[in-house]
């Protein structure tokens, strides 16, 4: 392990001695002082230090939480540790995920809904950043064992249904699916730095979401067999309403269950509602009854209300949303290729992405191909051509052994380690990235591309290698696989040409970005 002992002193004297220094914490790549005086700290000095594995520091002063803050990267721990064995004792603070109270930084947009929209942005990416090395892994590792199954048309190694291949699927997809566990522990840390208690029960209102007996009371009872497979009869319908079916209900109250497994957001309202929950039973409950009854109440109270409120809302947003791309598939798949390539990431943002799989599930199904997973392949592309211009253009260290595990696992078509890790920190990253996805989709629309299997990104280029339908035989484009290269050219060249010249410079810091116009650029400090 490196000596960073040299590097602790300078950064001491740099924000004024030890003597000015109050408290000092750390997050997940910032030292974070409170200093008696803030101007005693030397911006130009700090920003001249480096050490191996600390190739570039930051320093600037955040009034919102009176924090000068001192920008390390990954070597955060060791040199927190560091600068602690120098300070006085009592005034180290340990680690936090976030600022202390989340919302929209000072100076940002005084419009309410920019503001609402920098504060969720930032809520998110808080949430998804220490979690992001476990899914970059993931991702590769489901990745490298889909190029070993055969039926993929690359090694053709290893039959899907091996039991060794199961292990290993169910290996790198478990950061995925349990996904509302790890992000509620995460979010509530994020909301709430000072509650001890609430990451716990956040990551118990992630288990509850993703429970198989509570997915299992919607679920399409089995009523029979027929040739050795089950017939399925229909899943429950409580009521109907705006397009949604409500399959079961809750005290009497119809409740609408869609899949949380895979979904971030949701679990993010459900650690929002029950953060005001758990610091009123605090300051209410006798201190005998707090060990049992506050986790309870807060547990039960926010299970039920995302039970109750985020499932119907986002069921009724997802039945917009399906009816809204059909509308766009059927008026012309080119159009429909820039509009969705465009925009459906940032359907991962809210998690809404997963309320599209079964559009494309059901397509996939009935007629053998997707034209909407032909276009979402394009988006998972793109946004790994971003990271993988931020790795090529970046000269920090730190930076870059982010950047491209992010990109090879968006590459291997699971796009969050690149886009919390990476292109939503540096939200130009992201949009130069989408316009890269909506060329890359349009042409492949206007050029009558089709796609015959489910995995997308590059590693699902051989869902795009037939010529002919599998499922129903019908003849396809002969100049298929052609023009999905064609298609995917553009889309990575235009999406890191524009992410090098628009989207990113070593000079900018992550999540503050540096245009005026932009309602994002606060976020995330």
């Amino acid at each position: 392990m490196a000596d960073y002992s040299q590097l602790a002193t300078e950064i001491i004297a740099g924000v004024g001695g030890a003597e000015n220094v109050t408290k000092v914490i750390h997050c997940i790549t910032r030292l974070r002082f409170t200093l008696k005086d803030k101007d005693k700290a030397d911006k130009e000095t700090l920003e001249k230090l480096s050490a191996p594995g600390v190739p570039a520091v930051t320093a600037l002063y955040n009034a919102n939480l009176n924090q000068y803050q001192v920008v390390i990267g990954q070597a955060i721990d060791d040199v927190y540790d560091a600068v602690v064995d120098q300070l006085p004792s009592g005034l180290a603070g340990g680690e936090t995920d976030a600022d202390d109270g989340v919302g929209a930084p000072e100076g940002g947009s005084k419009n309410p809904l920019a503001r609402a929209f920098q504060t969720v942005i930032g809520i998110i990416t808080g949430s998804m950043i220490p979690i992001i090395g476990l899914l970059a892994a993931g991702g590769m590792i489901n990745g490298i064992l889909n190029m070993f199954i055969k039926g993929n048309n690359i090694f053709n190694v290893i039959d899907a249904s091996n039991s060794t291949a199961k292990i290993i699927g169910t290996m790198a997809m478990a950061p995925f699916y349990f996904l509302p566990v790890l992000v509620g522990f995460s979010a509530a840390r994020v909301l709430a730095p000072k509650d001890t208690s609430l990451p716990f029960i956040g990551a118990a209102i992630g288990g509850f979401m993703i429970d198989p007996n509570l997915t299992a009371l919607v679920a399409a009872p089995v009523v029979g067999f027929k040739d050795g497979a089950a017939v399925m009869g229909n899943a429950p319908v409580v009521a109907k309403l705006l397009g949604v079916t409500f399959n079961t209900s809750y005290f009497g109250i119809p409740v609408d269950l869609p899949s949380y497994a895979y979904t971030i957001f949701p679990i993010i309202v459900g650690v929002a509602i029950a953060k005001p929950v758990n610091a009123w039973l605090k300051k209410v409950l006798p201190l005998s009854l707090r060990p049992i009854f506050q986790p309870m109440i807060t547990f039960f109270v926010g299970s039920s209300l995302v039970l109750l409120l985020v499932g119907p809302v986002i069921s009724t947003i997802s039945s917009g949303l399906s009816n809204v791309i059909d509308w766009l598939l059927g008026l012309n798949l080119g159009i429909a290729g820039i509009i969705v390539g465009g925009l459906y990431q940032t359907l991962v943002i809210f998690g809404l992405h997963w309320l599209v799989v079964p559009l494309i599930s059901q397509q996939i199904a009935t007629t053998g191909e997707s034209s909407l997973n032909m276009i979402a392949s394009f988006t998972m592309l793109a946004q790994g051509a971003g990271a993988l211009a931020v790795f090529l253009k970046s000269r920090k260290a730190d930076l870059k052994g982010l950047a491209l595990p992010a990109a090879i696992s968006a590459f291997a078509g699971v796009t969050e380690p690149a886009m919390y890790g990476i292109n939503l920190k540096y939200l130009r990253v992201f949009w130069m990235s989408s316009i890269g996805a909506a060329v890359g989709a349009g042409i492949g629309g206007f050029l009558g591309l089709h796609m015959y299997g489910f995995s997308g990104s590059l590693v699902g280029f051989p869902n795009f290698s037939a010529t002919h339908n599998p499922l129903t035989h019908a003849a396809g484009n002969p100049n298929n696989f052609l023009i999905f290269w064609i298609a995917s050219a553009a889309c990575v060249i235009v999406a890191m040409t524009l992410v090098w010249m628009f989207g990113y410079k070593d000079t900018d810091v992550m999540g503050a970005g540096k245009e005026k116009k932009n309602v994002f650029k606060d976020a995330i400090n």
